[in-house]
């Protein structure tokens, strides 16, 4: 990915959380003179340093590294199985259904973590439906669901969030998530 598209894309996600530099780099554990260069294309991150970004703005590497503005997006888009953004997310990792600046973000997540681990939120609203194995979804405030294959569970933006395995073994979702648009 071009550093200016990875920038604009960190930069868009700050300003729509409503963070400063500062507070990115405070929550991120970054200087804020790396991540202004970041943001204007002269700075590439290291694997760390854009999973901390990722972190402190409620989304993951993926989904920074596959989100940034297209030109002339096709109105339809056919993705083969082989293609698409993949990459670590969460505890695990995930494979993005299409790509570009979307309205909506369709991923498939496999895990097998059973500690959740961290809290998640994000403002987009989530969609979550199990193919494979037993979840936990702990939704802070909000309560804890226990899901199995065939089940699904819908989240509006704001809420906590962290899942793990319910027993060991691998789990498999198919996510759907509000895609936060450039403008």
């Amino acid at each position: 990915m071009e550093d200016s598209l990875l920038g604009a894309r960190i930069r868009q996600l700050r300003r729509a959380r409503g963070l400063t530099l500062a507070d990115l780099a405070e929550a991120a554990g970054l200087t804020h003179g790396f991540l202004s260069k970041l943001e204007r294309g002269l700075a590439n991150p290291s694997i760390p340093s854009l999973s901390a970004i990722a972190l402190a703005l409620g989304t993951s590497q993926v989904e920074l590294l596959a989100g940034t503005p297209a030109p002339d997006l096709p109105v339809v888009q056919v993705q083969r199985a082989h293609e698409g953004m993949s990459g670590p997310y969460g505890l695990g990792s995930a494979q993005l259904l299409t790509s570009g600046d979307r309205r909506l973000q369709p991923m498939l997540f496999e895990g097998s973590n059973t500690d959740p681990g961290e809290f998640f939120t994000h403002a987009e609203d989530e969609f979550i439906h199990v193919t494979h194995g037993r979840v936990l979804v702990d939704l802070g405030p909000q309560g804890t669901a226990e899901l199995e294959p065939g089940d699904s569970l819908y989240f509006a933006g704001g809420v906590p969030h962290r899942w793990a395995a319910a027993e060991p073994g691998c789990y498999r979702l198919f996510i759907v998530k509000e895609g936060t648009r450039m403008p």
